[in-house]
This record gives C-alpha cells, sequence and structure tokens, in this order.
C-alpha cells in the first residue's frame, strides 16, 4: 500500500489571491536512487515560492509543489545512498542539482551549471508533507537551533550572504539593504557581526523597526537617501526601478548586487550620475554548495537568528498572500502538523 500525504501544488499560475493554489490529497513520492524520502517538519515561505506561483518565473514543472527551505527528517532512502540514515534531520535548498561535469562545476561555480534543476520549480517541494532530494544536496544541520527558525536560512540566509559576497564589501564597510524581508534581515545580522555599518531603506515601518532593533545604524524609506555613501549595497526587493536609486547611493567603487531572481524592468540608466566612477551592478544566480556550507557555520558561530511567522502547512495560501501583501516582517514558515499516516515507501 502506497502512503498519501497533503501537499499544495500550482492549479494555474496567477495572483496569489485568487486560486492559484489548490490543497490536495497525492501519493508520497518514492525516493529515487541517490535520493532521500524527506518528512518535512517545517518550509520557509520564500518570495521566489509567489514568483512561481504567480507566474513571473516560466512554467517547468506543471501542477508543481512550492518550497525550498525545509527543515525535514530522513524518512527513506533510495538505492546508492552513502552518508545518510533514516532519521538524520536535514536540510532541503533551492539548487537541487547540477550535471557537475560542465566547465562552472568544474571551476566551482554550480550556480551556473545550464543544467541546474531547483526545488520547488523544477520538481516537487516543501509546500507537502514529504518531499525527495538528492542526498549530495542535502545540508547536514547545526545542533540548538530549532527547525523553525532554520528553515528561513536555507535559501533566505543562503542568498543573503552569497549577496553581501557579491558586494565586495571592505572591511568596516558601509552596506544599504534596499528591502528588508525574509533575507535581508539575515543578511543584516551577519554583515553586523563582521563589522559593517547597516543602513536600511524599505517601505515597511514594521520592517524598519525590526530593522533597528537588529543594530542597523538607520532605517528610512526604500526611494530615500541613506545617511552616507554607501561602499555596497544589496536589492533584495524585486523592483527594477530601485536600481538607479541604489546606484545613486554609492560611493567611487561601490558595488550593487542585486539578490532577487526576479526583477521588474530596470529604467534606463545616466552613465555619468549612475555608473561613473567605477560603480558596478552584479546579479546573484542561485547558491553554490559550499555557499550553503559556509554561510551555515557562520550563522552558527555569529548567532544569526530569523524573526519567524508560523502558519500551519494547511494555511500556505494565506501565507503567500500575507507575503505580497506585506503583512508581516521577518520570514513566514509553514509548519507540518500533521502526522505520518500509513508506511512509507521502501528505500
Amino acid at each position: 500500500m502506497t502512503a498519501t500525504m497533503h501537499a499544495w501544488e500550482v492549479r494555474e499560475p496567477g495572483p496569489v489571491e485568487g486560486q492559484s493554489l489548490r490543497y490536495v490529497e497525492k501519493p508520497v513520492p518514492t525516493p529515487g536512487p541517490g535520493e532521500l524520502l524527506v518528512h518535512v517538519r517545517t518550509c520557509g515561505v520564500c518570495r521566489t515560492d509567489l514568483h512561481v506561483t504567480e507566474g513571473d518565473l516560466p512554467v517547468h514543472r506543471p501542477h508543481v509543489t512550492p518550497g525550498h527551505e525545509v527543515v525535514g527528517v530522513v524518512a527513506a532512502t533510495g538505492p546508492d545512498v552513502d552518508g545518510h540514515a533514516v532519521g538524520d534531520r536535514v536540510g532541503v535548498a533551492w539548487l537541487r542539482s547540477t550535471d557537475g561535469t560542465c566547465r562552472f562545476c568544474r571551476r566551482g561555480d554550480e550556480n551556473l551549471c545550464p543544467a541546474s534543476r531547483y526545488t520547488g520549480w523544477d520538481a516537487d517541494g516543501g509546500y507537502a508533507e514529504y518531499t525527495t532530494v538528492p542526498a549530495a544536496f542535502a545540508y547536514a544541520l547545526p545542533g540548538g537551533v530549532g527547525d523553525t527558525a532554520l528553515s528561513p536560512l536555507l535559501c533566505a540566509g543562503i542568498i543573503g550572504y552569497r549577496a553581501l559576497l557579491r558586494t565586495s564589501l571592505p572591511e568596516n564597510g558601509r552596506l544599504g539593504l534596499y528591502g528588508f524581508g525574509g533575507s535581508a534581515h539575515l543578511c543584516a545580522q551577519l554583515a553586523l557581526a563582521q563589522g559593517a555599518r547597516v543602513h536600511v531603506l524599505t517601505r515597511g515601518a514594521a520592517a524598519r523597526r525590526l530593522a533597528l532593533d537588529l543594530g542597523a545604524a538607520s532605517a528610512g524609506g526604500a526611494d530615500g537617501r541613506p545617511p552616507e555613501p554607501l561602499d555596497g549595497a544589496i536589492l533584495f526587493a524585486p523592483a527594477g526601478g530601485l536600481v538607479p536609486v541604489a546606484l545613486r547611493a554609492l560611493d567611487r567603487g561601490g558595488v550593487l548586487a542585486v539578490a532577487g531572481i526576479h526583477l521588474s524592468d530596470i529604467p534606463p540608466l545616466a552613465y555619468e550620475q549612475d555608473l561613473f566612477y567605477e560603480r558596478e551592478v552584479r546579479s546573484v544566480t542561485a547558491n553554490t554548495r559550499r555557499d550553503g556550507r559556509d554561510f551555515l557555520a557562520l550563522a552558527e558561530r555569529h548567532r544569526v537568528r530569523a524573526t519567524t511567522h508560523p502558519y500551519p502547512l494547511s494555511r500556505a495560501q494565506d501565507a503567500l498572500r500575507d507575503l505580497k501583501a506585506g503583512r508581516f516582517d521577518g520570514a513566514a514558515v509553514l509548519v507540518n502538523d500533521l502526522e505520518p499516516r500509513g508506511p512509507v515507501p521502501p528505500g
């Protein structure tokens, strides 16, 4: 007998205020060769999930189950799995697999692999009771931190860390963060722990209060001007109109990293006003597994903690609607409050 599970799937991409998602019962997936079956405990709610649900990203898998910030327990293993056992707590993140052989993988840039595949986009993700992950792409997780607090670290945290690296921020540099949601509030904690002075520019009053509570030197409106020139900046908000705003806030030689997978159109840039004096714009494309391991180690060392808002798994659509409307600071996390039902497929 095959067990069934509850899961959300994208019925038809469209505004999340409608019925783009549906809550269904479906078979528990069977782990393939080299894969783990993971019983989901928590899954963070990422803005990328919103882009998948609303169709900002092209459909890669019809009726996909979103979610890629999974903390769970190995429930079964497929053939040819080493280094993982049933009962292990693991993390499942955005990057699901690469070919391992292309020139990008060989030089350590697996995030640029043309054959890369992603959890919750190319394969069903964590808005479900169970998901699968290639064992080589599952993360060992630090002890002493609860499931809910860990989930946002697995994408929001890792991507924020990569974006911070992309700014090439000098020691004790001045960093601007445009948008202050799940990723930015984790990035800010790490940057502050490493000696940066952080200025937050975001539209939400609650987010600005959180930024100041975490130690930001200032917090103002998204289209405002920081109180001093910036050595680096990260654009977390998916608003292309903020690119020239952020560039004009940079000091000479400053770098703007754009952290989102989706961005609205960027307006025309004025070379002398926006880019001259060797200002740069850099994109961020996913992350490598090394980024993930390095960030989780740094997060443990510096006690980076997510501000979380739990939702039961059955309210995933509400969580995405609240994310889009900016109804919370920090990060939403889905909590699987359903008990496993029936046997899982044999490994």
